[in-house]
């Protein structure tokens, strides 16, 4: 409970700053997406000096042009701002207009697609560490539209992990624990408190479950081995549900039927209906766990000849009936992974079952629903609506950090990507 106060606080604090990571200010704006330049299904990472891009994408359903600009905002491991002036850690200028848009064309829904690749030559990160990218209009940082997150990492240890069922008799059939090594690099850290290092680890790029270590397990010169189990081990949940939006022409095999207004340009998405997979077998599906792509089967180019379409969700609890003291939400990519009235699904007492309809992009999308306490005194949880399953197929970053006594900011010193791949 303790905990949870201090995230909420903390979570509260960012919104007051305008500092809330992965949000969506501006109602006009969809389908962000952030990711390795030529790698649709990548998690925004950069090597510190390197020639690697990241590709900014988003689009403005007004349907006219407006001026974009951007700034990156360095953080600390907790991802609040670092306490250090931009021009420390930006090489070049600190805000950049967005010049590339283009108009939607041979959809029925218009819109303006904006893009950018970045880091650009006349401004770069120049430390490495936790960035947050914040788009806003008119070069005014007040009118801030929305913000996602981005890491540049730097070679100064070499982290490795193993992910491994619990030792733990009771979360053994549900749980996955990671074990995480780092190993330092003599001359360019130097620690005098095994404090110095922080070593976060992400299941499934879901920050809100985020486990932060500041005290190693074992360490001895400049190695250190962190596999506290009180603190990570994660529920495995199941392989995420998906929907395949690529093409609006054809039903894809989780749709129900597609509906196309003759005198509208509205396109309504019905999904096949789900239901608690709790007590069902596991099954292992390929997935992106949990993210979305852009893609498009109807048209050449996915950016700007994709459509847009109503995705109708619905959800069948137990005996039909409706949780008591708790919501259900639908949780991902496609929702910023946030549990708010945007992904809050409506029980429909007529028919029994929870419904939610999304404004979604052509592309494949990962899903999953959660349920929240409806005072919020416990995080969401996939126990009443998926299950969880030791064997599921997760993905886990690792990030280590360094910080040294006097320093202003957590510099981001190794990355290790995991996965619970286990044998079949």
């Amino acid at each position: 409970m303790k905990n949870l106060l201090i995230i909420t606080a903390f979570i509260l604090s960012l919104v007051a700053q305008g500092q809330l990571p992965d949000h969506t200010y501006a109602s006009n704006i969809h389908s962000v997406k952030l990711y390795v330049s030529g790698d649709i299904y990548s998690y925004p990472v950069l090597r510190l000096g390197s020639a690697d891009q990241l590709e900014l994408h988003f689009d403005d359903m007004d349907n006219d042009v407006k001026w974009y600009y951007y700034s990156m905002v360095l953080c600390d491991a907790d991802w609040k701002p670092a306490r250090i002036q931009s021009f420390d850690y930006i090489r070049g200028f600190q805000t950049n207009r967005i010049s590339n848009y283009r108009n939607s064309n041979i959809v029925g829904t218009r819109y303006t697609h904006y893009s950018a690749n970045l880091p650009e030559r006349n401004s770069s990160p120049g430390k490495a560490g936790n960035y947050l990218l914040k788009v806003f209009l008119n070069d005014d940082t007040s009118k801030l539209i929305f913000t996602k997150r981005f890491l540049v990492v730097g070679d100064k240890a070499q982290v490795s992990g193993l992910v491994t069922q619990p030792y733990n008799g009771n979360l053994f059939q549900t749980h996955q624990r990671v074990q995480v090594k780092v190993a330092t690099t003599a001359n360019q850290i130097s620690t005098i408190s095994p404090q110095d290092l922080k070593v976060v680890v992400l299941q499934n790029y879901t920050w809100s479950t985020a486990v932060l270590m500041d005290r190693p397990t074992i360490f001895r010169g400049n190695y250190y081995e962190y596999s506290d189990d009180s603190k990570l081990t994660f529920p495995a949940g199941k392989e995420w549900r998906w929907i395949d939006l690529r093409s609006l022409r054809l039903r894809s095999d989780r749709m129900l039927r597609i509906e196309d207004g003759n005198n509208t340009n509205r396109i309504d998405v019905y999904v096949q209906p789900d239901e608690d997979r709790g007590k069902k077998v596991y099954i292992y599906t390929r997935d992106l766990n949990g993210l979305y792509s852009i893609e498009n089967r109807d048209n050449s180019n996915p950016l700007w000849q994709s459509d847009y379409c109503w995705v109708h969700f619905s959800f069948t609890p137990p005996g039909n009936k409706a949780f008591e003291g708790r919501s259900i939400y639908i949780f991902g990519e496609l929702t910023n992974y946030e549990q708010n009235e945007g992904s809050k699904m409506i029980f429909n007492e007529e028919k029994g079952i929870y419904e939610k309809a999304l404004y979604l992009k052509q592309g494949y999308y990962n899903y999953s629903y959660v349920t929240l306490t409806d005072r919020r005194d416990q995080p969401a949880s996939f126990e009443n609506t998926e299950g969880n399953y030791w064997g599921t197929e997760n993905s886990y970053l690792v990030m280590v950090y360094y910080r040294p006594f006097g320093a202003r900011y957590d510099e981001l010193v190794g990355f290790a990507r995991l996965n619970s791949s286990f044998q079949r």
